[in-house]
């Protein structure tokens, strides 16, 4: 395959939050980034028309999605259109045209009942509808370009574009004089930087197809999320209480455990995505997450405790 240099990268859902660090990490290559409003990935027809002219050694990443996990809990069809169908027409066409397609997943398709990392073979068993959607999106873009596909899950993700949980804390730490943040669900909080980063430093190591998982490395709950958050931003992290998921009932159900293996990466040249703390550290270092705030006198006269769940 051709080296990095001579390869062009089309980037769906470029103006999401993962979308927009992907075409920063692109900056200085020939990448088009296309965001909602000019290709509906549902349509096969631009689909066609976006990805004609790609070849062998070109590249689709597909980062656009239904992400509203619980409006897709009453608007399934549409999750699923975006989701399934989208991911499905663009791996036909990078098919059609021998380009590789990188398809953006989630923890979302597996249930959150297991106690160990979720390996990359580990069966599907969405139990939302998101879930069901993207992992149906898994299976047509594998079935359709089998030997260009590369499935990437992702899990908590937080960034510098878009809402997030980290900036919701910080949000709340400015507001409230306390929050209350689940200690029953745990994952892998993912800086959405280092995440695109990834997908670039895989695609020009020219891994094998398959599935990989991106999310960086160690596990939390939203709970130590949170008070990593505060602590990083210059609040005081014993304002962040526990609670649990119970009290906090939302229309999806959320995976108790989304924390993934990175077993694919070992074998493939790539190293796994770092420690979720160094990574976040970073993340405020930057600016990314606003860079550290004032000290934690800023805090609101008023408690208005909150429950907080992913």
């Amino acid at each position: 395959m051709t080296i990095a240099g001579g390869r062009r990268y089309l980037v769906t859902g470029a103006g999401g939050m993962l979308g927009t660090d992907l075409m920063s990490v692109l900056a200085e290559r020939d990448a088009t980034g296309l965001t909602r409003a000019r290709l509906d990935i549902t349509d096969p027809g631009a689909v066609e028309a976006a990805v004609a002219g790609l070849s062998a050694s070109d590249v689709v990443i597909n980062a656009a999605a239904y992400t509203r996990v619980d409006d897709a809990e009453s608007d399934e069809a549409t999750a699923t259109l975006i989701n399934a169908t989208g991911a499905g027409n663009l791996a036909a066409a990078a098919a059609r045209h021998g380009a590789v397609l990188v398809q953006v997943s989630t923890d979302y398709v597996f249930d959150g009942s297991a106690t160990t990392p979720y390996g990359e073979g580990a069966p599907r068993h969405p139990v939302s509808a998101y879930g069901r959607s993207k992992a149906e999106g898994e299976r047509l873009a594998l079935e359709r370009h089998p030997d260009g596909t590369r499935i990437v899950r992702a899990a908590w993700l937080y960034g510098e574009h878009g809402g997030n949980f980290a900036a919701t804390m910080l949000r709340l730490a400015g507001q409230r004089d306390t929050v209350e943040v689940v200690t029953d669900q745990r994952g892998q909080p993912t800086w959405t930087m280092d995440l695109a980063r990834q997908i670039v430093a895989m695609l020009d190591a020219d891994v094998p197809a398959g599935i990989y998982h991106g999310t960086n490395s160690g596990e939390a709950t939203w709970n130590e999320f949170a008070r990593a958050v505060f602590e990083l931003g210059g609040h005081d992290p014993a304002r962040v209480l526990p609670t649990e998921a119970a009290r906090f009932v939302r229309p999806a159900p959320r995976p108790a455990y989304s924390v993934l293996g990175h077993a694919a990466w070992h074998g493939s040249g790539v190293a796994p995505l770092r420690p979720w703390r160094e990574a976040l550290e970073d993340a405020f270092s930057c600016g990314a997450l606003g860079g550290r705030a004032k000290a934690s006198s800023d805090r609101t006269t008023s408690a208005h405790p909150t429950a907080v769940t992913g």
